[in-house]
Order: structure tokens, then C-alpha cells, then sequence
């Protein structure tokens, strides 16, 4: 059983309504327990929403809106759900600034990528769960 990025579900929580929907991961739905999650939501941000990136330690919206602590909430819940059921792993949606594992975006809105960890990504391997993207299936 592991923690999976919702959207690679093929659930449209993206913050553009749509999904990252991805044929690895699903066949391997068909094989072990996948529990859903999307951080964004589970902080209390609605699906749509503006596209966000870390910079300097914040996540902020294309819009400049600091929603750092929708972030940091989500993640939370994910850790919260993940210790409920004694996850050790998870596979998350790269690039995310949520989610990306090795791999975000560097803040400026550019599709400029950095290396570096999602906000629940860093949660859940400061607290000893193993962390993989879909790219790494």
C-alpha cells in the first residue's frame, strides 16, 4: 500500500482542472493499494486555482499570493493519512511544488526546473517514507 498523487489517478484536481493521468501507475493500481491524495486540496485550496512554484522558501501563486501554509497544511493531512495506514512509500507527481521528488519549478513561472522537493514530498521523507515520481516506475 502507498500514498499516490491523485492526479496520476486520473483525478482532475490539477490547478487547472484536469489530471496527470498515467498508464504505469494505473496498472500498478490494478496490483497494490494506491490511496489517493492531493495536498493542495487537502490544505484547503479549490480546484481550480492559480498555478503556484517555491521561491525562497514560499509558495507563491503566478498571481503573488503566499499559499505556503495551504501547502504545508496539505502536506500534514498526506503525513497524517500516511502514519494512519503505515505507509512507507509514495509515488508523487514531479515537478509539483507540492509533490515533485528531486525535481520543481524554480519560481518564476518560466518552466524553468531546479532540483529540489514539493512541500509534502520534504514532509514525508523528513518522516522516513520513501518518495518516488511516476518518471521513476
Amino acid at each position: 500500500m502507498e500514498i499516490c498523487s491523485a492526479c496520476l489517478l486520473g483525478v482532475k484536481c490539477r490547478y487547472d482542472s484536469r489530471s496527470n493521468l498515467n498508464r504505469k501507475v494505473i496498472q500498478l493500481a490494478k496490483k497494490e493499494i494506491l490511496i489517493p491524495v492531493c495536498p493542495e486540496q487537502l490544505g484547503g485550496l479549490p480546484t481550480p486555482r492559480e498555478p503556484a512554484e517555491q521561491s525562497k522558501g514560499r509558495v507563491v501563486t503566478n498571481l503573488g499570493e503566499d499559499v505556503t501554509e495551504n501547502f504545508k497544511a496539505g502536506a500534514r493531512q498526506v503525513l497524517k493519512l500516511a502514519k494512519l495506514f503505515g505507509i512507507k512509500g509514495a509515488i508523487l507527481k514531479q515537478r509539483s511544488p507540492s509533490c515533485g521528488c528531486g525535481q520543481i519549478y524554480d519560481g518564476t513561472f518560466s518552466c524553468t526546473i531546479i532540483k529540489g522537493d514539493g512541500v509534502t514530498t520534504a514532509l514525508l521523507k523528513r518522516n522516513g517514507i520513501k518518495v518516488i515520481s511516476e518518471e521513476d516506475l
